[in-house]
């Protein structure tokens, strides 16, 4: 095995038993197992995080199938390369199965045209699909091929998971094997959790440590906390401001700030600021909280809100972070009432649907002289000429009489 691959490469599992994780998927008992073992796997949508096992599956199942096996990436292949595949797999003298097995990595780059072009192969069974994707199929992927998937969903590695693929890595001759390696065990799972579920983080960090090391005077290579932890860089971010996780936490922001945890509700910012999202895009989603979850029960906290996403787009990162995180922490400290944003709805729903009657015309306006003649405006009370500023009078058309939407709640002053 050549040394210019990829650490992750070179250790790649290439039998199942050789596999690390995923066990709700990849456990003996489970169906994707049983299936890869028994060679009658259907197509398969492998969805889930960077470094979290896909490509190795699909090496896996290349390994172990009698079909004939194309792996091509959506990024770089077109239509032309899908045809190529299905001439291959349509050729009995080369491929008595008269079938192949189609990996497609990054499926979600295939654009409709390319996804359509797959599907009739896929529905006579002449390709059995295997895509690869961190992106949330059910949005990126053809429904069609959707439904004739089984979509599978791969998590982030565990910790345990990861320290045990690194020290094979260390042990192994296509690996590390041949060289005299010095590493404590806390290192080790130093590297595993900085690299936040990814095992190619972890892998690329682990060789950039050793190829960059020098050997002491016995030729043994130390690894320390300190040189690992400068391999990698940072710890990596556990999303791309792009991708599916985008909102998964955006979401969990959102909702940390409605249920009044203000610690989550950092939390969620701080990856969010991590992973490099638009400040003003965060401080737009504070505004929206304090007006739909807070409202009239803390009617300040849109003022602050409002004023804070103003000062982000003013001052910009990173000083921005203490603005985002001052508006989210009031908002999540704040009492909360949602009686606007119900009454708003409730109305909404209400006009769209129903005959909803006229506006009654002593509340409507008379701009032009000669309307009054026709009932606009005629008998309009102002109620700033009655104590306390307030005059019964019918504002609801008659058809909506008595109806509420505005429900005032506890929390509201």
């Amino acid at each position: 095995m050549s040394n210019q691959e990829p650490l992750a490469y070179r250790v790649r599992p290439r039998r199942l038993e050789d596999f690390v994780g995923q066990e709700h998927i990849l456990g003996e008992d489970k169906l994707l197992y049983r299936t890869i073992k028994a060679d009658r796997l259907s197509s398969i949508i492998l969805w889930g995080p960077p470094g979290c096992g896909k490509t190795s599956i699909a090496k896996v199942i290349s390994e172990t199938t009698k079909y004939k096996f194309t792996k091509i990436n959506a990024v770089t292949s077109g239509v032309s390369d899908i045809k190529k595949a299905v001439e291959e797999a349509d050729n009995l003298l080369l491929n008595p199965s008269g079938k192949c097995i189609l990996f497609i990595d990054e499926i979600h780059r295939f654009n409709k045209l390319q996804q359509d072009a797959l599907l009739p192969y896929v529905e006579d069974g002449t390709v059995i699909l295997i895509g690869a994707t961190t992106e949330n199929p059910y949005f990126e992927v053809n429904k069609a091929l959707i439904s004739r998937s089984m979509v599978i969903k791969l998590e982030p590695l565990k910790v345990k998971d990861i320290v045990k693929i690194l020290k094979n890595a260390i042990t192994n001759k296509d690996g590390l094997g041949n060289y005299d390696i010095k590493i404590s065990d806390e290192t080790i799972e130093t590297i595993a959790e900085v690299s936040n579920g990814d095992v190619r983080t972890a892998l690329n960090g682990l060789e950039v440590a050793v190829l960059t090391t020098k050997m002491n005077s016995d030729g043994v290579i130390e690894i320390t906390n300190e040189i690992a932890s400068q391999s990698l860089n940072k710890r990596k971010a556990m999303f791309d401001k792009s991708g599916d996780s985008h909102y998964d936490n955006i979401s969990a922001f959102i909702k940390s700030m409605r249920g009044s945890d203000p610690d989550a509700a950092i939390f969620y910012l701080a990856r969010a600021i991590n992973a490099g999202e638009d400040p003003v895009f965060l401080a737009r989603r504070i505004v929206i909280a304090a007006s739909e979850d807070v409202g009239m029960a803390n009617p300040n906290a849109l003022i602050l809100a409002t004023s804070a996403m103003q000062a982000v787009a003013m001052v910009g990162m990173p000083e921005a972070r203490i603005i985002l995180a001052e508006a989210a922490v009031y908002v999540a400290t704040s009492k909360k009432s949602n009686a606007s944003y119900n009454a708003i709805n409730k109305a909404i729903e209400d006009v769209s649907n129903k005959d909803t009657g006229t506006i009654p015309m002593h509340i409507r306006n008379a701009p032009a002289e000669g309307m009054q003649q026709f009932g606009y405006g005629d008998g309009y009370k102002y109620p700033h000429d009655f104590p306390g500023h307030w005059v019964e009078q019918q504002y609801l058309p008659d058809k909506m009489l008595g109806t509420k939407y505005y429900i005032k709640d506890d929390t509201v002053e």
